[in-house]
C-alpha cells in the first residue's frame, strides 16, 4: 500500500465555491420537500421516491457544508461525526437514485410481473436507509472514519488515510456503490427508453384519434419523464470524485489540481440543487403553483395538467394495480 499523498490545501476561493454549492443544494432539496408537503395531488409514486432522495441530499449538503466550513486541520470528534453523517447520507443517496431507476423499470417495462407498490417501497426503505446505516456504524465502531487530508474530499472528513485497509473502506462507504450506479443506471434507463419507443411505434397509427383527456395525461406525466435525466446528472456530478479517488490510489500529484478539487466539491454537493432545477423550476405544474404561492395568487384550477397526475398515480402506483400498455409512452 503506497503512503498517503501530501494533503490538499484548500484556498479561500475554492472553499467559497463549494460552500455556495452546498447552500444551493440544501435550498433545492428543501424546496422539493416543501412542494411535496404543500400539494398532495402532485404526490405520484415516483415523486415520493424523489422526496426520500431529496432528504438524503439535504443531509449530505448540510454535513458537507460543515466539513468545508470547518476545514479540519486534523483528527477531532466533530470530524468523525461529520464524516459519519456525510457517509450515511451520501451512500443513501446512491441507493435512492438506483431505487428510482429500478421502480421506473419495474412499473414500465416489467408491469405484469412487478411487485405491489407498497411492498416495493418497503424494500426500498430497508435497503436505502438500512444498508448505509449498517456500513456507517461499522466504520465508526472500527475507527475507520477520520481525517483524510482532503485528498479524497474537499475539506470534509471521510475515511482515515492512515488506515491500512483504507481502500476497502473507501469502497464500502461509497465508491463501490458509486461505481455500481455508473453501470446500473444507464442500463435500466436504456431498457426503459427502448420499451417506450416500442410503445410509441405501436400506438402511432392511433395518435390522430387520441382524446383530449389522453393529451392532458401526457402533460401531467412530463415531470415523471424527467426522472430519466437522473442518471445523466448523477454521472456528470459524481465522476470527478471517482477521478480523484483513482488519482489518490495512484499517488498522482494531479489529485490536488484546483480544477479537479472544485469540480469534486460541486459534484458531491449539488445533487439536490440539480434535482430542484429539473423537478421544480423546469416542471410547469410545480413551477406555476410555486409562483402563484410566492405572488399570493390563487392556485391553478383543478383541471390543470397536475390534476390528472394524481389519478394516474393512484391507478399505477398507490392502488397496486397494473398500468395500461397504452399509457406507457406517457410515463
Amino acid at each position: 500500500m503506497p503512503p498517503p499523498a501530501p494533503p490538499t490545501v484548500l484556498v479561500p476561493s475554492e472553499r467559497a465555491v463549494v460552500l455556495l454549492s452546498c447552500v444551493l443544494s440544501a435550498l433545492g432539496s428543501g424546496l422539493l420537500v416543501a412542494t411535496h408537503a404543500l400539494w398532495p395531488d402532485l404526490r405520484s409514486r415516483a415523486r415520493r421516491l424523489l422526496l426520500f432522495l431529496s432528504l438524503a441530499d439535504l443531509l449530505s449538503a448540510a454535513s458537507y457544508f460543515y466539513g468545508v466550513l470547518r476545514d479540519f486541520p486534523g483528527p477531532s470528534w466533530d470530524c468523525v461525526l461529520q464524516g459519519a453523517l456525510s457517509t450515511f447520507a451520501n451512500t443513501s443517496s446512491f441507493f435512492w437514485t438506483v431505487a428510482i431507476a429500478l421502480y421506473l423499470y419495474l412499473s414500465i417495462v416489467r408491469t405484469p410481473r412487478a411487485p405491489r407498490a407498497g411492498r416495493l417501497l418497503l424494500a426500498f426503505h430497508v435497503v436505502s436507509w438500512g444498508v448505509p446505516l449498517a456500513i456507517t456504524v461499522a466504520a465508526v465502531a472500527l475507527k475507520k472514519i477520520g481525517y483524510d487530508a482532503s485528498d479524497v474530499s474537499v475539506g470534509w472528513c471521510w475515511i482515515d488515510l492512515e488506515a491500512e485497509d483504507r481502500v476497502l473502506w473507501m469502497l464500502l462507504t461509497g465508491k463501490l456503490w458509486e461505481l455500481l450506479a455508473y453501470v446500473t443506471l444507464p442500463v435500466l434507463y436504456l431498457l426503459i427508453r427502448k420499451h417506450i419507443n416500442r410503445a410509441h411505434q405501436a400506438l402511432s397509427e392511433y395518435r390522430p384519434i387520441l382524446s383530449e383527456a389522453h393529451r392532458l395525461q401526457h402533460h401531467s406525466s412530463m415531470a415523471d419523464k424527467k426522472l430519466v435525466l437522473i442518471p445523466v446528472i448523477f454521472i456528470c456530478l459524481r465522476v470527478w470524485s471517482t477521478v480523484r479517488f483513482v488519482l489518490t490510489l495512484c499517488g498522482s500529484p494531479a489529485v490536488r489540481a484546483p480544477v479537479l478539487v472544485v469540480l469534486h466539491g460541486i459534484g458531491n454537493t449539488f445533487q439536490g440543487g440539480a434535482n430542484c432545477i429539473m423537478f421544480v423550476l423546469c416542471t410547469r405544474a410545480v413551477r406555476t403553483r410555486l409562483f402563484s404561492l410566492c405572488c399570493c395568487r390563487s392556485p391553478p384550477p383543478a383541471e390543470s395538467p397536475a390534476a390528472p397526475k394524481a389519478s394516474a398515480a393512484s391507478r399505477t402506483g398507490d392502488s397496486g394495480t397494473r398500468g395500461d400498455p397504452r399509457e406507457l409512452p406517457h410515463t
